[in-house]
């Protein structure tokens, strides 16, 4: 399995997963910086180039895309789409929540949904946080800290069937809304969570260790 690593402009606490060799590493505009920064050259830099000019030294980029300033996609939201071209089924995203723009912040996690309807699962990791959506199925998160810290919100209008076992506040065939965030907030109690959702899809979010 492929995995794609996109780099964005926003926050960033340190690489929970490094590329390895095959991998596919994208930076989105200003996420070039940080590709930079921590001793990456992308395989394609791609961006509209309003968040920062072009860069002059393009030294171990592969491939650069300027796109229009006016489109229907942000930068980040081209790199998951060129991932996915390559036969991508793994994404991790960096730089992608926090920062002054929580409307990206958004934005991403609703990619997070566009990247599972398209056959892959995505990664989104914030300040000590990472994120994921399912449809329709179930996923395991591991407890890395005492207190577990997991949050499970409804993506589409409603979720039925939600079941979520080894928390401290379980549920077993609930539905969850969009519109009351009824799954912030939980704990991990057992070695890992299961969540499952039988119709809709689910925002999930916990908590990572220090690095």
């Amino acid at each position: 399995m492929r995995r794609c690593f996109v780099f964005s402009a926003a926050e960033f606490d340190g690489l929970r997963e490094s590329p390895a060799s095959g991998d596919y590493v994208i930076a989105a505009d200003a996420g070039f910086r940080l590709c930079r920064k921590i001793g990456l050259s992308p395989d394609l830099l791609i961006g509209d180039f309003d968040s920062m000019e072009e860069p002059s030294d393009l030294a171990g980029v592969a491939h650069v895309e300027r796109v229009p300033v006016m489109k229907d996609d942000t930068d980040t939201m081209l790199a998951l789409k060129a991932g996915l071209s390559r036969h991508c089924a793994e994404f991790h995203v960096y730089g992608g929540t926090g920062g002054g723009r929580m409307d990206h912040t958004v934005a991403n996690l609703q990619g997070l949904l566009y990247l599972r309807r398209h056959g892959a699962r995505g990664f989104l990791y914030g300040r000590g946080f990472v994120w994921t959506a399912i449809e329709n199925e179930s996923f395991e998160v591991p407890r890395l800290l005492p207190d577990g810290l997991l949050s499970v919100f409804a993506l589409t209008g409603r979720a039925e069937g939600v079941t979520i076992r080894g928390v401290l506040y379980p549920l077993d065939g609930a539905a969850l809304s969009c519109d009351f965030p009824l799954g912030v907030s939980n704990h991990i109690t057992a070695e890992s969570a299961s969540i499952s959702v039988a119709d809709g899809a689910l925002l999930i979010g916990w908590a990572l260790p220090p690095l």
